[in-house]
């Protein structure tokens, strides 16, 4: 009879143990935080070739775009104050800091913008060793068996830089993100000739390591087929290059190796009902848009 009563207070602690754990493992949203595990799409970019996943995750996140809708927007206090910021590409913070703020937690690049932060490594990897980066392309460029172009040159970096937290979207995550456009959209990426964008691959990490998330200079779906919208450029930091809505349909109606901006945009707004998303300098109309068909 005791020993029956001891296997019982014995079989009650260890039950008792696995609850806490998990309820430490899970945060308030009722998702299992993976803080400790790593972001598992998310591959350590380290000369000794270390598998270790990106660890980060922020209550907080401001997703800065690089639209020139941020050009005057006087932003970059209110940015600055959340507990994470990212950003993508090579877009800058120097002169700019009164719209776009000044710190970056994470910056996450396309292949075709590695070049670019080399060019001014100084910039982006020796003053800015706070920033984690996180790098996206295809397999030809990103392949770390010798031939990979871009991974070979980011190598370098992270020898030359070993302060500097780089990391990889593995291609498992790619294939991971395709499959999400197609079941948004009903098409095939590749049949369809489409590139996800930067931008596409940002929202998801974002959504993966953010409680909520704050998007800044994002115009929606809608915005470029109004007729009082405002013409702003492709990016803040070149004035003088094409205007933002005629880069957007050009490559909404782009044959082949065309970003999907518009219909991406329509995702966003999708996500945004069941994920804490909030859009800032253009304000998007949520609610409105709960009674689209």
């Amino acid at each position: 009879m005791k020993s029956q009563r001891f296997h019982w207070i014995c079989l009650v602690i260890v039950t008792l143990s696995v609850l806490l754990w998990y309820v430490h493992m899970t945060r308030s949203d009722g998702s299992t935080s993976m803080v400790n595990m790593g972001l598992q799409g998310y591959l350590s970019i380290t000369p000794d070739r270390m598998e270790q996943f990106l660890k980060m995750h922020c209550r907080q996140c401001a997703l800065v775009s690089s639209s020139g809708q941020m050009q005057g927007a006087g932003l970059g206090e209110e940015i600055d104050q959340m507990g994470c910021v990212i950003r993508m590409n090579n877009a800058p913070t120097l002169g700019y800091e009164r719209d776009v703020g000044s710190r970056t937690s994470l910056r996450v690049v396309s292949h075709t913008s590695v070049p670019l932060l080399i060019k001014n490594e100084s910039y982006y990897f020796r003053h800015s060793a706070d920033t984690t980066y996180v790098f996206w392309g295809p397999e030809r460029n990103m392949r770390q068996d010798g031939k990979g172009r871009v991974f070979n040159a980011l190598m370098k970096m992270a020898t030359k830089y070993p302060q500097v937290k780089m990391y990889m979207v593995t291609r498992e995550k790619i294939q991971y993100c395709d499959s999400v456009f197609q079941n948004e959209t009903g098409k095939n990426r590749m049949n369809s000739g489409a590139f996800l964008s930067t931008g596409f691959f940002t929202m998801i990490l974002a959504m993966d390591m953010c409680d909520s998330i704050h998007v800044y200079g994002m115009i929606d779906d809608n915005y470029c087929s109004r007729a009082n919208h405002s013409v702003a450029p492709y990016h803040y930091y070149e004035g003088s290059r094409m205007d933002e809505c005629r880069m957007y349909r050009m490559h909404e109606h782009a044959r082949r190796g065309g970003h999907r901006f518009i219909t991406e945009k329509a995702i966003y707004a999708r996500w945004a009902s069941h994920h804490r998303v909030e859009f800032k300098h253009p304000t998007w109309n949520l609610q409105e848009r709960k009674h689209d068909p």
